[in-house]
Formats: C-alpha cells, sequence, structure tokens
C-alpha cells in the first residue's frame, strides 16, 4: 500500500512520514504550492504563514526529511484554486460581514480535493495522508471523524467538511498520539532543532489587508441607534469583539452585530452577544447522516470553543441548535461543529 503525504516541513507531518514508513508503508510526500506570483493580493507581512511568496526554507527541510527516510517527494502547484477558494472567498466574505472560515475551505476543496486530484494524475497511491490531530473510523457504512487523543492540539473541527469520499482514502497517524510524543520522536530523528516553533497562520498579518478596500469612516452604535463612537471600516471588526473599539462607557462593550449597508458597528454589553439559538446553513453530515430527535449534542461555534450543550434539529439546507444555556459571540460565517462525545456528526455555516 503506499501512502502520499502532505508535507509543510513542520514537525507533525514530517514524523506522520515516519511512522507510516515504519508501519509498512510504501510513503511518498507531497507539498503544495498556493502563493502565485502576479497576484492580485498583497504580500502577508510575515513569512509565518500558509500563504506566502518564500517557501524556500520549508522546501530545504522537506528535501531534508525525506532523503532522511529515502522517501520521493513532489510538488504540486495548487495557487489558482487556492486563489479562487480561499482568497478570493475570504474577500467576499468579510465583505459580507461574515467572520470566514478559511482553513476550513482549504482542508475540502484545497488540500484533501484539488491536491490530492492533480496528485492523483502523476502518482499511484492508495491513501493519502496528512499530520493532523485527528482520528478517523468506519461505523457501518460511514467514515466518521473524531477527536485527537491530544485534546489540546485536537483539530478535528477544522476537518469536519470532509467528504465521505475524501475520508475513505485518508489517513491521520498522529490521531492516537500527544504533541509532546511527536515532539519527542522529531527531536531523536534530528528532523528539526529541539523547541522549534512551527504554528502557522493562513495569512501574516492584519487579515483587513487582503481585502484591499479603502478606509471609509462610519459609525459605532448601541442596538437602539445611539452613536458612542466612530470606525474605519465595518470590514475591520468581527462579532464578539471587544479590544480596539475605543468607546468610553460604564461597562465593557462587545460588537454584537455589523451592518454592511450603512457600515455601522452595532455594539452591546456582553449579554448582548448571548444566544440560546442558531441557525446554521449548507451542512455536510459526517459521523451519521441525521440528528437524533432529543438526542443532546455537543456544539463548537469556534475551534476554540470547548462545545456546549444542544438539541439539533435538520433544516431543509442546514440544522437549527438550540442551547441548553447561552453561548457567546455567535459569528454568521464561521462552522457550528455538533459532536456526539468525540465524533463530528455535522458541519455547517452560522448564518
Amino acid at each position: 500500500m503506499k501512502v502520499l503525504v502532505g508535507m509543510s516541513g513542520g514537525i507533525d507531518s514530517s514524523v506522520a512520514a515516519y511512522l507510516l514508513k515504519k508501519e509498512g508503508y510504501e510513503v511518498e510526500g507531497v507539498t503544495m504550492l498556493i502563493w502565485k506570483e502576479n497576484s492580485p493580493f498583497p504580500v502577508p507581512a510575515g513569512n509565518n504563514s500558509c500563504y506566502c511568496p518564500d517557501k524556500s526554507k520549508d522546501l530545504e527541510t522537506i528535501a531534508r526529511v525525506c532523503s532522511s527516510l529515502s522517501i520521493p517527494h513532489h510538488i504540486i502547484d495548487c495557487s489558482d484554486i487556492y486563489e479562487k477558494a480561499v482568497l478570493s472567498r475570504f474577500r467576499e466574505e468579510y465583505l459580507a460581514a461574515h467572520t470566514p472560515n478559511p482553513c476550513i475551505w482549504c482542508n475540502r476543496e484545497v488540500k484533501f480535493g484539488a491536491m490530492v486530484e492533480r496528485a492523483s494524475e502523476l502518482i499511484d497511491f492508495d491513501y493519502f495522508a496528512t499530520g493532523h490531530y485527528a482520528r478517523i473510523e468506519k461505523r457501518g457504512d460511514r467514515y466518521a471523524v473524531l477527536k485527537a487523543k491530544d485534546l489540546r492540539k485536537d483539530q478535528s473541527y477544522f476537518l469536519s467538511r470532509l467528504s465521505q469520499e475524501q475520508l475513505a482514502r485518508t489517513l491521520f497517524p498522529l490521531g492516537s498520539y500527544t504533541k509532546d510524543q511527536i515532539r519527542a520522536i522529531d527531536e531523536e530523528l534530528g528532523f528539526h532543532e529541539p523547541g522549534s516553533s512551527e504554528s502557522q497562520d493562513f495569512y501574516g498579518g492584519d487579515y483587513s489587508v487582503l481585502l484591499s478596500t479603502p478606509d471609509k469612516t462610519g459609525d459605532i452604535v448601541m442596538a437602539d441607534g445611539r452613536k458612542v463612537g466612530e470606525h474605519k471600516g465595518y470590514w475591520h471588526y468581527t462579532i464578539g469583539q471587544r479590544r480596539g473599539l475605543n468607546v468610553a462607557y460604564t461597562e465593557p462593550l462587545y460588537v454584537i452585530a455589523l451592518d454592511k449597508d450603512r457600515n455601522r458597528v452595532i455594539v452591546g454589553t456582553e449579554e448582548e452577544t448571548h444566544s440560546t439559538m442558531l441557525s446554521a446553513s449548507d451542512a455536510v453530515y459526517v459521523g451519521a447522516d441525521h440528528f437524533d430527535e432529543g438526542k443532546t449534542y455537543q456544539v463548537k461555534i469556534r475551534s476554540t470553543s470547548p462545545g456546549a450543550d444542544a438539541e439539533v434539529m435538520a433544516t431543509a439546507d442546514g440544522f437549527d441548535m438550540k442551547f441548553f444555556s447561552y453561548v457567546k459571540g455567535a459569528a454568521p460565517g464561521q462552522s457550528a461543529v455538533v459532536y456526539d462525545g468525540d465524533t463530528v456528526i455535522a458541519s455547517g455555516f452560522i448564518r
């Protein structure tokens, strides 16, 4: 069995390739390039991001790791689909007053989508693998995504929109390990310097720079319309934001809504960020193809959320969530991911 491993140059993907080869798989590495020359999108402020023109250091590390493991390495250009599926959509979502989920889109459309499809035209392989911290189990005729053993590193939220076809040919070799164990293996193999930092965001710097939209003065108002301040464009703010409002008030204020048509930022007290009912659209079902009536599920409304108990009911293209206690700062555009214990049941976009 041959496994193609997505390699970024970081600790996780390097050790993933090692573990799979140790298990007896025939392993080859692949790296996707997402930077496009003459791109209409601005260069990020720093190099420590996925979208970045200079990946020479990462490619050198990947080449060294692949040489150490005696495995071939391939490079696939995915810059065209990344620009369309991630960057252009990011701009559209932000200007629509939504809070985007670029990593979730990238996983489904680019990393596990276009890159695997394009690699299949060049290389024969049975499975695709990455260094994500999550697990996959087949239950009956469905493939389920489960949380990782190391809940501090769990990435199941970001993998919640993978299709059944994608999951059927995917392996997550790190799902049953802790990050400390993986780092220890990496240090033993000498792939990276001890204590190496490798966290990456999808874009380095202020996200609003990607929008290429000139500042436009607007009002910061309370829910009743009272003006309490000014801003330079609603797209500089997200739902639930507290810092950077520069508004004097008797208690802390939070962004509770964005009015793109009137370029207004609506603010309120913490209590006004609370929700007990939410709706999501564009549902993808993962561990099951339906919700059980009367069952208590756990819903994460952002990646860092611990999850909140809720009853979940299917709608025509999504699902409604009735929470047993309030959730804070639910933002349109973010993913609502429904869990049954450790298992991802479904994912949709908060509307």
